[in-house]
């Protein structure tokens, strides 16, 4: 639309330039065609403002999605090794975990390892897949998609004081993985289902941080309502369990 009008204004003025400089020009007319250029000159920069405007914001308004690397399926560690060095730590300092890390970190949470028929690396009660997980960083809140293999953000907010909340120390750690089950896919006991369903991708996290050689602990202490609200949960997602991870 701008430059529709940018064309039609820059005709103009060349048209008014023209009359301007006319032999056949009257004095008297002379201020009017000012006028006019000067009118279409406004309205051309408030036109081109209000298109800055209505794109920034649908900029501000899009999710951000994130092409998460393909998580590395031959990790050289068995089962038995990573039975056998798991544990629960507490303190974390603020080193940073790779994304290649968190990549297979999420899909031994909740990807899909049956690609064919979309199921997951957990089971989840009548297959509802209703285990979300949720990334919190210093720089906001991503949803994790499975079948993407992305992260879209959802919030800018750093949540992790509100996860740490009781153990505010934990808060250092520089990822948190908010396990949270959408009621709406579980037809009846949802409340036991969804806390069944998180435990098994909380019993994924735990081994997969220890196949890695990161420290993690499943917790269920957190303030509840101020990450609901923040995320701008309804009642039918219930968090269920948070995991802070690191080194």
């Amino acid at each position: 639309m701008e430059s529709v009008f940018g064309r039609f204004v820059e005709k103009s003025s060349r048209r008014i330039s023209g009359v301007l400089l006319s032999d056949t020009a009257t004095p008297l007319a002379a201020p009017v065609i000012v006028q006019q250029f000067n009118y279409y000159s406004k309205m051309k920069k408030y036109l081109a403002m209000l298109m800055l405007c209505a794109f920034a914001s649908m900029t501000a308004g899009a999710q951000e999605v994130k092409k998460l690397p393909q998580p590395d399926l031959t990790l050289n560690v068995t089962l038995m090794d990573a039975l056998k060095n798991r544990k629960t730590d507490r303190e974390f300092s603020d080193k940073a975990i790779s994304e290649q890390q968190l990549s297979q970190i999420l899909w031994a949470t909740c990807g899909i390892n049956r690609p064919e028929k979309g199921l997951l690396t957990i089971p989840t009660a009548m297959n509802a897949q209703d285990v979300k997980a949720y990334v919190c960083t210093a720089k906001g809140v991503s949803l994790y998609d499975p079948k993407a293999n992305t992260l879209t953000s959802v919030s800018k907010t750093d949540i992790r004081p509100m996860l740490a909340e009781g153990q505010n120390a934990m808060a250092k750690a520089p990822v948190f993985i908010l396990l949270v089950s959408d009621q709406t896919k579980l037809r009846h006991n949802g409340q036991i289902y969804g806390a069944m369903d998180a435990g098994y991708a909380s019993q994924d996290i735990c081994l997969i941080c220890a196949a890695l050689g990161l420290k993690t602990v499943p917790r269920a202490m957190m303030n509840k309502e101020k990450v609901s609200k923040e995320l701008g949960f309804p009642e039918t997602m219930v968090l269920e369990l948070n995991h802070p991870i690191g080194y």
